[in-house]
């Protein structure tokens, strides 16, 4: 992608003002976007995103540029005004690069640009045709085919110079139901970092399916009542509740700044003893897996808290300095044109002792959340708001009627400490999780929970 001796020109220009730290991170990235509606071809979009970025620090003070070009002469001027920024000598006086090769823990059997269009359309058109046929009241369907294939090259002042790729791709099926003038969606959303092999993963009639089982029964919901009860969130998406919530309050860049609910609570119970929750980079072909991060550090798998004690952060170079603490593979970037910063890969509560049927029959009144959506989440105060996709009343331990438009409000730091079962069946569901360095592939994951009390929103 880029020669040694120009990244070595560029470290050298970069550092000439004073900083004591340089990174130089170039990207080049195709993606292609298949969308099909009412299972007719909508559109096929493809682009390329190519370009880098170069960092300095000079103690805690960080300056970044980008360049949308991977021309020696674009890297070399961005290499020169990110040094503008400070005014110094130089105060390291030579670079030596050593090639590291980190080797790939998540291998791919086809790369999805080896593939025909006319393969994935077909695979998402009878996902379509099989969530049509589900019900008379499915009124429209729709899907999409995403790939990714996003290569990069890292090194820094520290003789660090390493490339990875990582190829993705993703499904997404949604249907609507609708009645009378009202209208319900339903959605799977499957992916990880494999290629074409991920089909072979899911039928594509049982995901259509699946999808529009969600939109008519929501459509036949009643709404839910607010108020305060106890609730059992369903393993896989349902761990979007614990990466929102207390996953961004763990980042560094919220704790360095002292923006975080966490602050200071290492070797501390944050959370009930039955909690141990884990961020892991190195799951194979996981959604959120990466190899290095984005500033070049081996992933790994971090125990953030283990029978309710906080044992680490996130923690990204940066903070890391602000901290006084090292890098733990944690630091992420959409692309070039980003900061990095610490990030999660796929985080989870790890699996419990509690069988599933104990957690219902536990409940005599509360809600069973099935399926939860997005929310959002203010990672100093660890104040949170969830969407309830798909919901059902327990009663008497039994889950009962669904009921929609609950939502699920309160505190990072409570929840945690309410967290009071927990099973054994840990699944993970895969979204993208938006911050100040962009947005990212995530994997959220838990096994079925029950909360011993928490306000539900409703009507």
């Amino acid at each position: 992608m880029l020669s040694r001796e120009l990244v070595k020109e560029a470290l050298r220009r970069a550092l000439s003002t004073g900083a004591d730290y340089a990174e130089v991170f170039a990207e080049y990235t195709l993606s292609k976007n298949i969308n099909i509606v009412s299972a007719k071809t909508d559109k096929i979009g493809d682009a390329v995103i190519s370009g880098v970025g170069i960092r300095i620090f000079q103690g805690t003070r960080c300056v970044f540029g980008s360049a949308s070009s991977l021309a020696p002469e674009a890297v070399l001027a961005c290499a020169s005004k990110v040094a503008e920024a400070l005014s110094g000598s130089p105060m390291i006086s030579d670079i030596v690069l050593t090639e590291r090769l980190f080797g790939d823990i998540h291998p791919i059997k086809a790369a999805p640009s080896t593939a025909a269009d006319s393969d994935k359309i077909d695979y998402v058109r009878e996902a379509c045709l099989a969530a049509k046929a589900y019900h008379e009241e499915i009124s429209q369907t729709m899907g999409g085919f995403i790939e990714v294939d996003h290569r990069i090259l890292i090194a820094n002042s520290e003789g660090l110079f390493a490339q990875d790729r990582q190829i993705r791709t993703r499904v997404m099926i949604s249907a609507i139901a609708s009645k009378g003038g009202e209208n319900q969606t339903g959605a799977v959303r499957p992916g990880a970092r494999k290629g074409m092999e991920l089909l072979e993963d899911f039928d594509p009639k049982e995901l259509g399916r699946k999808a529009a089982a969600q939109a008519v029964t929501m459509l036949h919901a009643d709404y839910i009542k607010a108020g305060t009860m106890p609730a059992a969130i369903e393993n896989g998406f349902g761990g979007v509740i614990f990466h929102e919530a207390c996953g961004h309050s763990l980042e560094a860049s919220s704790v360095a700044l002292g923006r975080s609910q966490f602050v200071g609570k290492l070797g501390t119970q944050i959370a009930n003893p039955k909690v141990t929750a884990i961020d892991d980079g190195t799951i194979p072909n996981a959604w959120g897996s990466i190899n290095i991060d984005d500033e070049g550090t081996p992933a790994r798998k971090n125990v953030l808290i283990e029978n309710g004690i906080l044992k680490t952060y996130m923690i990204d170079k940066l903070n890391g300095r602000r901290m006084g603490m090292e890098s733990t593979g944690s630091a992420r970037r959409q692309s070039y044109q980003y900061n990095p910063t610490s990030r999660m890969t796929n985080t989870y509560i790890a699996a419990g002792e509690d069988r599933d049927e104990d957690i219902i029959a536990s409940i005599e009144y509360g809600l069973y959340a099935k399926e939860m959506g997005g929310g959002s989440v203010n990672p100093a105060t660890g104040q949170f708001n969830f969407a309830v996709n798909e919901g059902y009343i327990i009663r008497n331990g039994k889950i009962c009627e669904p009921v929609r438009g609950a939502s699920l409000i309160g505190k990072g730091s409570d929840i945690i400490m309410n967290i009071d079962m927990v099973g054994k069946n840990v699944a993970r569901g895969q979204g993208m999780c938006g911050s100040s360095s962009g947005s990212i592939p995530t994997d959220v994951g838990q096994p079925l929970v029950r909360v011993a009390s928490i306000t539900v929103g409703g009507r």
